[in-house]
This record gives structure tokens, sequence and C-alpha cells, in this order.
């Protein structure tokens, strides 16, 4: 994995701790463990939604920093696509959306083991630097003078834009719809379009390049993330203690610094 500055000395070492309550996972036989190469590095295969991505990044530089020889490969995208790229037979350990309509579909299917919410998110308008387009609210966004982008019906993001919609009264008629947020939020940054519906949290990862418009019916449609591991993954009890470190206080501060909120409780 590409390495990833600005680690937290805190969040290496409580996975420290995770490491040290375990027995070593590699080496087990003479052909090594499951998902090992020849060189003897161990790949861990962790998919999460696009709005996870700066999170799961920082986390797993930590992890690997603290467990040898152990590569974190990580693949972001809509939720929706990649519960069905688990569905079909892909690869992965652990898994972590944008939802839990999206997980449910895995654990109906007996897929996942144990679903465990790790941080909650929700929705603005993000517009480009300067607010050209002087977006005020929802309500502007049914203006079929200003282009606009959300996510498709399909994915977490849109699902929740949806219901936001419906509790503020406004039909959305959007000029193109992704399969995900980081999609949305790139046409906006772009200037290809003048408001997308966003988390958040994507309104601070995209820095100087976008200004966020509150919408106060976004609280009618918080999204909840869980992280679940894979049933049968090749490294399950690294895929666990992955887990546990996006679930400790150093991986929750991490999320908050990016603008999560944490699970209900």
């Amino acid at each position: 994995m590409i390495p990833v500055g600005g680690r937290r000395p805190s969040l290496i070492a409580a996975v420290a701790l995770v490491v040290g309550a375990t027995a070593t996972l590699t080496g087990c036989s003479p052909d090594g463990a499951a998902g090992a190469d020849d060189a003897g590095t161990t790949t861990l295969t962790v998919f999460a939604a696009a709005s996870l991505t700066e999170a799961f990044e920082q986390v797993a530089a930590d992890f690997e920093a603290t467990h040898d020889g152990v590569d974190v490969q990580l693949s972001f995208a809509g939720s929706s696509d990649l519960v069905a790229q688990i569905q079909q037979g892909a690869p992965a350990d652990v898994i972590a959306t944008a939802d839990t309509a999206t997980m449910d579909r895995l654990v109906a299917d007996d897929l996942v083991d144990d679903p465990r919410d790790v941080a909650t998110n929700t929705l603005t308008i993000a517009v480009p630097a300067g607010n050209p387009a002087g977006v005020r609210g929802l309500a502007d966004l049914a203006d079929p003078a200003r282009t606009v982008v959300l996510c498709a019906p399909e994915v977490p993001c849109g699902a929740a834009a949806a219901r936001v919609a419906d509790a503020a009264g406004v039909v959305l008629a959007p000029d193109s719809e992704e399969q995900s947020v980081t999609d949305v939020l790139g046409k906006v940054t772009a200037g290809e379009a003048d408001a997308g519906l966003v988390y958040v949290t994507d309104v601070v990862r995209g820095g100087d390049a976008v200004e966020g418009v509150d919408v106060p019916e976004a609280a009618r449609a918080v999204n909840t993330y869980p992280i679940a591991t894979v049933s049968g993954a090749a490294q399950a009890d690294l895929a666990a203690q992955l887990v546990d470190a996006v679930l400790s206080p150093e991986g929750q501060a991490v999320l908050a610094d990016l603008g999560f909120a944490p699970p209900s409780s």
C-alpha cells in the first residue's frame, strides 16, 4: 500500500496491543498462511465505502506499521458495488459500507460475520469554492437553471438524498447520478456542477476546492457505517484485528478528525 503520512502514534500503540494478544499469523505451515506470497508478505484485503478513503488509508498505514510482512490492500467504491463483488465471489477479508441496508444484503447471504457500527455521517450540499451559483439550501437544487449531481438511488448516499428531499418536500431532478459520493464530489470540485449532495466528511476532505451549505433536513437521514469480517476470509484473525483497530478509541479519533460522528449507542 502507498504509505500515508501523519500516522498517529497512539493508534499504532493501540494496534500493537491487539497484535500482542494474538498468536503469530504467518509461517504456520511450510507454504505460509493463505494470502501470503513467496516473499512471506501476507495480504489483507479490505473493501470500504468511498467516503471512508482517507480514514481507512490512515488506519491501514498504522496497521501495517505494527504488522511486519502485512500488506493491507484497500479497495474503495460505492457500497453497492462492493457488496455485489463479494456476492460474486471476490476475495476480501473485511468490508465497511456506508449504510446498514447494503451490509444487510451480505448478512442475509451469510457472507459476513457480526457487523459492528463504526461511525455515522450526514449529508450536506457541496458547492465549488465561492459558491458561484449562489446555492443557499436544498430548494435551490430543484432549480433547473442549476446543474446538480447526486448519487444514484441504489447507493447509500443516493438513498439518503432521497430521504432528505422527501423530508424537505423538494423534488430533485439531477443532471447526473453517480455510483459513489467521491464521483459527486469530483464533479463539484471540477466545476462541472453547481452543487451536489455529499457527506459532511466529503466537504472536509474537499478542502479549499469546495464549500458546504447546511441542510437541516439531513438529520432525518443519518447513515450508519458498519464494518464486518467476510465469512471464510483467508486472513480471518488479521481481519478481526483490523476491525478492532477501527473501533478502538484511537481509530475512532481518526474518523472524528475527518468529520465522522460516533455510532449511535
